[in-house]
């Protein structure tokens, strides 16, 4: 062996690689995207990246690990200029050995996704490829953060892989399909574009994807900060020296008359009045966000009074449970505002609404994550039995005014005090004053406080530093459940 000899040869051979075929990488920048290395440079500190197999260059796909903030991450980013990132048996197994140092070491996984999907030419094997990458995922997920950013297209198997992640974002060039606009404008009878039915906008509102950006620089820079919040692991924690006062005062929210956007409450709690919304076009009457307070990673729950009134809806109280369940993997604390006057009142299937508000109330039953309610507005019937129960929240504030009863002061006035509304010389000021009344003498957080189902009625200026406090008393949390594999979610 004459390794001086070999060496000139084998390092051409990796720069080969490395540059890529020239004509290829230029219809990708023509494309406005970037090539597979260029977006895990992006993606990772300055020089820290160390490529995997970087010789199996015909597999279609880049991997490997690095650094982010100086954590470890693991990243493959599939390389659309080798045969359209195509999936086959070489692909899965690099993927697969990226996911299974992942779960050895306790690092996060990023996948970059473009790909043109299965390499026909390999029949069942391309088939057997993706189920062995879906596998794979379900193995690390609830063990380490996985993250997708979907640059280019994604469709069949590919899409269900990106819906497995934790966290998907996606750039314009991006799209999640099952069936391309061919077949679906074949089924349909109408003509669909693949911007409309797979493109970020359709695939923010379904649900599927989390985050939207312009560019790649733009979706990989949100990824970073994804990752940079989240913990490495399941038995790691996410806590970052503050950069804010714990103890500062949100002294305006005193005078506030009731609550129209819920996201400016959440920033205000937030260090820095930072939020990191997920799924915002989708069922836009709850709210999902992730923040920080007092340096600790949170996970926010809300309700959007301005939509629905903040009733819980089907894909509402999906879209949370599915955001409960991630944060309790990690034991990021959920944050749970609560404004609803209970479920919506809907054409959908009784059986639909019943299921989802139970996936809701499963979800957070079963967190063993610290959980903190407020009550800014109302919690009324199922709403509160959900979201800020001694079953679903360990502690549990009110603002004052806050109304908590099991039907609207409206329908308590309707039904226990029809013969004084049929006397009052002014019924719509009596019913008022009759309202005003029930929740005073019944409903309100004082009277909730007394039966031991609120821990304080607290002024709304102390909202940050309270919620920072049980954030901190909860830390040592620990929950004993029952022996069992698991809890049947009615899905």
């Amino acid at each position: 062996m004459n390794v001086e000899r070999n060496l000139p040869v084998v390092r051409e051979r990796k720069l080969a690689i490395l540059k890529g075929d020239p004509e290829l990488c230029a219809q990708q920048k023509k494309a406005g995207k970037l090539i597979a290395r260029e977006r895990i440079g992006l993606l990772l500190d300055a020089a820290s990246f160390v490529e995997l197999d970087v010789l199996n260059s015909e597999a279609g796909v880049v991997t490997g690990y690095g650094l982010i903030d100086g954590s470890p991450v693991y990243v493959y980013a599939q390389d659309f200029t080798v045969k359209g990132g195509s999936v086959g048996a070489a692909h899965a197994r690099k993927v697969s050995k990226v996911m299974e140092l992942a779960e050895k070491t306790g690092a996060p996984v990023v996948s970059i996704l473009d790909t043109a999907g299965a390499r026909l030419d390999e029949g069942i094997d391309a088939m057997n490829a993706y189920a062995m990458m879906a596998g794979k995922s379900n193995a690390i997920s609830g063990v380490v953060p996985q993250v997708a950013l979907v640059l280019g297209p994604c469709g069949g198997i590919a899409s269900a892989l990106a819906g497995m992640s934790d966290i998907c974002v996606m750039s314009k060039n991006g799209s999640l399909f099952v069936n391309g606009p061919a077949v679906v404008s074949a089924v349909s009878g109408k003509e669909v574009s693949l911007e409309d039915i797979a493109g970020p906008a359709a695939s923010v509102k379904s649900g599927l994807a989390q985050l939207t950006a312009e560019t790649d620089e733009e979706a990989i820079a949100l990824a970073r900060k994804l990752v940079s919040m989240l913990p490495a692991n399941n038995l790691d924690t996410a806590e970052a020296p503050c950069q804010d006062d714990v103890n500062r005062e949100l002294s305006d929210l005193n005078a506030i008359s009731g609550v129209e956007d819920v996201r400016e409450i959440l920033r205000r709690v937030a260090d820095m009045n930072e939020i990191v919304e997920l799924s915002a076009d989708f069922a836009p009457s709850m709210v999902t966000a992730i923040a920080r307070v007092g340096g600790a990673t949170v996970g926010f729950v809300a309700n959007q009074p301005s939509k629905d009134d903040g009733r819980l809806t089907v894909y509402g109280s999906k879209k949370a449970a599915r955001f409960i369940n991630f944060c309790d993997c990690f034991s990021i604390p959920v944050i749970t505002v609560v404004d609803s006057l209970g479920v919506k009142v809907s054409a959908a299937p009784q059986g639909e609404l019943s299921r989802a508000t139970a996936q809701l109330m499963f979800a957070y039953a079963e967190a063993t994550t610290p959980r903190i309610a407020l009550i800014a507005g109302n919690a009324v019937g199922t709403s509160y039995a959900a979201l800020a129960s001694r079953a679903t929240a360990d502690v549990v504030y009110a603002w004052p005014g806050a109304c908590i009863s099991a039907i609207t002061p409206k329908i308590a006035v309707q039904l226990n005090c029809a013969d004084e509304l049929k006397g009052a010389d002014d019924p719509i000021a009596k019913r008022a004053e009759l309202e005003e009344k029930y929740v005073e003498d019944v409903a309100d957080g004082v009277n909730a406080a007394k039966l031991g189902y609120v821990d304080d009625v607290i002024e709304p200026a102390q909202t940050r530093q309270m919620i920072a406090a049980a954030i901190e008393m909860l830390a040592g949390k620990r929950d004993s459940k029952p022996a069992k594999k698991h809890g049947n979610m009615p899905l």
